[in-house]
């Protein structure tokens, strides 16, 4: 939904690949590595790059992260997102006990590259949406009608409940589509990638949006003085 496509994210957007021996690609490495989930919670320590004065990235707008990985072994070597080494203490990948899978390595193999984190929204690309879906009800037990369960016997045992439910049963499931009702109430779940809380991610697309809606009101009032 728009309202989580604005919230800010750091993702990596610049990769450098110096030796690449594995079987993949360097596109495909990649662009596995820009869907990583950084951790984000400073965030809005940083500048956009492209409102740096920098010529190209610098600690101010981008955050250094490197790779060097050789499998000696005879057992294929799993590469994940734990083994990159960040210059920044809070900007690091996500990790739920075990990191994600980069690439495999076989004996003799090796990857080295440099990635550069950069500031970024979801609407720009996927890879700084921070979530990974939204889903959002606004009648679960069906009191406005504007649903028509299909059942055999009975709609309450044939069809589980929300867990938004505030009822026991869906009511007059008989009466038919009222156009006019208006829900009251909206509940949203949010699943996120770990870069940010949900409650965060909330508060910060909230913020981008009242920027923006000042923004326009400025833009407005000023036109209306000068006509």
């Amino acid at each position: 939904m728009f309202i989580f496509s604005v919230s800010i994210l750091l993702a990596i957007d610049l990769v450098e690949i110096e030796n690449n021996t594995s079987v993949l690609a360097d596109e495909f490495i990649a662009h596995r590595l820009g869907l990583i989930p950084l951790a984000s919670a400073r965030v809005r320590d940083f500048k956009y790059t492209r409102d740096c004065n920098c010529s190209q990235y610098c600690p101010d707008c981008s955050v250094e992260l490197l790779l060097h990985v050789r499998c000696t072994g005879d057992q294929t070597r799993d590469v994940t997102s734990d083994e990159l080494i960040s210059n920044h203490d809070q900007v690091k990948p996500v990790s739920q006990g075990t990191g994600i899978v980069i690439v495999k390595l076989r004996k003799g193999q090796e990857i080295k590259l440099r990635c550069i984190a950069k500031k970024g929204v979801g609407k720009e690309h996927a890879k700084w949406s921070p979530v990974t879906s939204v889903a959002f009800e606004y009648d679960p037990d069906n009191l406005l009608h504007h649903t028509n369960y299909w059942t055999e016997t009975d709609v309450d045992k044939e069809w589980p409940k929300s867990v938004f439910s505030e009822s026991d049963s869906y009511g007059n499931v008989g009466e038919k589509y009222d156009s006019k009702a208006e829900p009251e109430k909206f509940f949203f779940t949010v699943e996120t990638s770990g870069a940010l809380k949900p409650e965060e991610i909330l508060l910060s697309a909230i913020s981008v949006l009242q920027g923006k809606l000042g923004s326009v009101q400025l833009h407005l009032e000023a036109e209306s003085r000068n006509q």
